[in-house]
């Protein structure tokens, strides 16, 4: 499948870049890495007439630890990047060992943590050829009006399956936008709607341009565990990441999020109410686990039956406690 026609944007500058999403608004794309924008447009999913090339953008690609513990992270930071870095690595390790589960090492040499923040939600039904969606009559999603996920209704169903996104919910992430009308900085929390086709709160003028992770989330023991069908390349059909404090035995802070099983990733706030006070065992870990696979709504939009995945947030929940709780 060939790429339409298109106009390259090359800005130096944020305030540049901006001023092109402005200029073009609605007939432009941003290019990040590129591992899922690419295929997009081959699929003629998007068809911008121009496309705005981020990568002159140096600033963005930077891991700034702050003097006061926490980190600063340029959203074109390579998900690679992420991975090996050893400040990561050593105080905020679910987010390195999250990036490190990414496609293959190759795309994670091209894809960036904003890219991944912003990943575009998927189904059996959307990610497909034109040809293909229109012998379908297209979606909800994209030029028609069905879900074929959940036939009937009027919201997209269309699952979220970035991995690092709920690794940075579980470190209480923030994110900085740039705009028109200058920066914003918000919870990543509140970034995603819940809805497969409005999936995140960015205006068609605005920028994904740094990651910040608070002192307070450091230093957590960190588990992120993944299903998908191959070792490697595959999106997450389910996954749970978990970050875990304990004293004395005891946990006393914990949180966990899960991906790829609703339209967003999402925090599973009982779990930490849960877990804190207590010693983790087999039986513990299980309530966590149950209370994880009730929050996920899987539907059919992957390969995999919804009663399995929603079995396998359960199983890689109570892994992942245990695996935190190990230490």
């Amino acid at each position: 499948m060939s790429l339409p026609q298109f106009r390259l944007l090359r800005p130096r500058t944020v305030d540049e870049a901006v001023a092109y999403l402005a200029k073009h608004a609605g007939n432009v794309r941003v290019l990040a890495g590129g591992t899922d924008l690419i295929p997009s447009m081959r699929q003629k999913l998007f068809e911008p007439e121009y496309v705005l090339d981020l990568h002159g953008l140096a600033e963005l690609r930077e891991i700034q630890p702050q003097t006061n513990g926490g980190v600063e992270i340029g959203a074109l930071t390579t998900l690679s990047a992420i991975e090996k870095s050893p400040y990561l690595r050593s105080h905020f390790p679910v987010l390195s060992e999250a990036a490190a589960t990414v496609a293959s090492p190759v795309l994670r040499n091209m894809g960036t943590v904003g890219g991944n923040i912003c990943l575009d939600t998927r189904c059996l039904w959307y990610n497909q050829s034109l040809t293909w969606r229109k012998g379908c009559g297209f979606c909800i999603k994209k030029d028609g009006d069905l879900c074929h996920v959940a036939p009937g209704g009027t919201k997209c169903w269309a699952a979220f399956s970035g991995d690092t996104p709920p690794a940075l919910l579980c470190l209480n992430a923030e994110i900085e936008i740039a705009g028109t009308d200058g920066t914003r900085r918000i919870p990543l929390l509140d970034f995603y709607t819940g809805d497969g086709e409005r999936y995140r709160k960015l205006l068609p003028t605005e920028l994904v341009t740094r990651i910040f992770l608070p002192t307070d989330s450091a230093d957590y023991r960190g588990i992120y565990r993944k299903l998908r069908v191959r070792g490697s390349i595959d999106y997450p059909l389910a996954g749970v990441a978990v970050v875990m404090k304990r004293s004395n035995g005891h946990v006393t802070d914990a949180r966990l999020a899960i991906t790829a099983v609703n339209p967003a990733p999402l925090l599973v706030r009982r779990a930490g109410e849960m877990l804190i006070g207590k010693a983790v065992d087999e039986a513990l870990a299980d309530a966590v686990g149950d209370l994880a696979a009730r929050t996920a709504k899987p539907l059919t939009t992957s390969a995999l039956t919804p009663e399995y995945r929603r079995e396998m947030i359960r199983v890689f929940t109570k892994r992942a406690v245990l695996a935190a709780a190990s230490n």
